[in-house]
């Protein structure tokens, strides 16, 4: 660990120097390396702390960013800087930490393998070290401390709590056994945690900001989807070591952030979403994968092909061109078709996977959140329901002929919508606006909101996930000061309330290894 920090300052020192100013630096860029550099990088890369740029920071705004940097952070080694700096000097700061980077960073093989560690200690057991069903863990991550906890489903009481890294995000994963379970950070940290053992197997640093993670139908590959540099990185789940990288460029040689990665397993492949270009990838997982042709092929009988084959096999890379970026995708159960938000914020676009080409658009005005989009099977059709990011509607979508079933009006936007094959009842949150406190509970037959529960007046209630036979659904009280709120999913009453901190995702281990209805993937 201390080689690969070394490495990364003496990496980033040199990526500061060549793009500063020329001449002395700024008195803020000095403020800078007096008081920050030590512990986030003298290029603001992250090193002991996270990096200091705005694809890492989010929507945090500057107000908030001179909190913590006049008042420290609760719980980290962040120190507060109130009584050693003025006023004027933390705000200068947290406008400088807010500025884009001059050039893209190097983030390579060398600089990836440099930050691999395995823990020397880690031992793996033949049995879970506790009494539960393995199957029925839930892995809540808590963003208030940065801490995650593994919960037993059954009696809803902790197992164990452990710190992760600052700001995980995209959604842990498991393999397919449901022993392992791998975390990623904004700042490209992948970690591998042992659920039998509850110990930490290893980590490793894929990116400078990544967007998410998935892992491939065997289980042996794990895809990291990054913003900074633009590259899709495929580790190995067994020891976290580098397997492959692919610049994330066009035919053309554009360049694009990568916005995120999927596991198809009906297609044993990664699905990667490009954001800045107009191609959605298919990268195969499985070794014996068909070839890969750019052109035309005259006749697929044996010995008949007239086109030379790009790629085959692992990690074979099959280019879908489409009409536009698509930020973000949902598919449907059978991974035929991919449903894609195009960057009006109003229109779905319908991707064939088989044919490789864009069959349908679909009405989806308020920037849908597709990647929380669930489906079911209504009357006998399959169907699918997503919320919308900036208007307080449901959009109901039939795939038999993406027609639009209903429009359930809400009370806000919503961000996380989730349910289960064995409850009637769909899920889904008010996360923005001034209803924030609100969770409507949606008969899946009649597509009518039947309740609306409100766990703690002026909190942020979000993101339900349910346990393992879909008897009870848990709902995160998203305050730093918050709770897992376990509801009876049938009679929709409160059974338990664990007080946690910050619970932003909740992730049971049979509904994620079964890509159980209604379970985001």
């Amino acid at each position: 660990m201390k080689r690969f920090i070394a490495i990364l300052e003496a990496a980033a020192l040199s990526f500061f120097c060549t793009t500063a100013l020329a001449g002395e630096p700024s008195s803020t860029e000095q403020l800078y390396r007096d008081n920050c550099a030590e512990c986030h990088g003298p290029a603001r890369l992250g090193a002991i702390g996270p990096s200091l740029i705005p694809e890492s920071l989010g929507r945090q705004k500057k107000e908030a960013l001179q909190g913590v940097i006049a008042n420290g952070r609760a719980q980290t080694q962040m120190p507060a800087f109130a009584e050693a700096l003025s006023e004027d000097e933390i705000a200068a700061l947290a406008e400088f930490v807010m500025k884009p980077l001059g050039e893209m960073p190097v983030w390579g093989k060398a600089e990836i393998e440099a930050s691999r560690t395995l823990n020397a200690d880690y031992k793996p057991v033949s049995e879970p070290v506790f009494d539960a069903d393995r199957y029925n863990l839930f892995v809540v991550v808590e963003t208030g401390d940065h801490h995650a906890t593994v919960l037993n489903g059954d009696t809803f009481e902790p197992i164990t709590r452990f710190q992760t890294h600052y700001a995980l995000h995209g959604g842990p994963k498991f393999t397919p056994d449901g022993r392992y379970v791998f975390f990623m950070s904004r700042d490209g940290w992948v970690t591998k945690y042992d659920l039998y053992g509850l110990e930490k197997v290893g980590e490793v640093r894929a990116a400078i900001n990544a967007r998410n993670i998935a892992i491939s139908k065997d289980g042996r590959h794990l895809a990291v989807a990054n913003y900074l540099p633009h590259s899709l990185v495929v580790l190995s789940t067994d020891d976290l070591s580098v397997e492959k990288i692919f610049e994330a460029e066009d035919r053309k040689g554009n360049s694009s952030r990568v916005s995120a990665v999927y596991q198809a397993p009906e297609r044993d492949s990664f699905i990667v979403a490009l954001k800045d270009v107009a191609e959605i990838w298919e990268i195969a997982t499985d070794p014996n994968a068909k070839p890969v042709y750019t052109g035309f092929v005259h006749s697929h009988e044996k010995g008949m092909v007239e086109a030379l084959a790009v790629e085959k096999g692992l990690f074979a890379r099959r280019r879908i061109e489409v009409s536009e970026p698509l930020d973000d995708f949902f598919f449907d159960p059978g991974y035929r078709n991919l449903i894609g938000s195009a960057r009006d914020g109003g229109t779905g676009v319908v991707v064939n996977l088989i044919v490789g080409r864009e069959i349908a658009r679909l009405p989806l005005p308020g920037f849908p959140h597709l990647g929380s989009g669930i489906t079911w099977t209504r009357q006998g059709r399959p169907v699918m329901a997503t919320p919308h990011l900036k208007e307080a509607k449901i959009s109901v979508i039939a795939m038999d002929d993406w027609s639009v079933l209903k429009t359930i009006e809400t009370d806000g936007p919503g961000f996380f919508m989730r349910s289960h094959e064995n409850s009637r009842y769909a899920w889904t949150d008010v996360f923005f606006g001034p209803n924030k406190d609100v969770m409507h509970v949606i008969d899946k037959e009649t597509l009518e909101i039947v309740r609306t529960l409100r766990p703690e007046p002026g909190k942020t209630a979000a993101h339900v996930e349910f346990d393992r036979e879909g008897k009870h659904a848990l709902v995160s009280l998203w305050e730093d000061d918050g709770a897992v709120i376990v509801y009876d999913a049938e009679t929709l009453e409160e059974v338990k309330r664990l007080p946690m901190r910050k619970p932003s995702g909740k992730y049971n281990v049979w509904n994620k290894i079964t890509f159980s209805e209604g379970t985001s993937h």
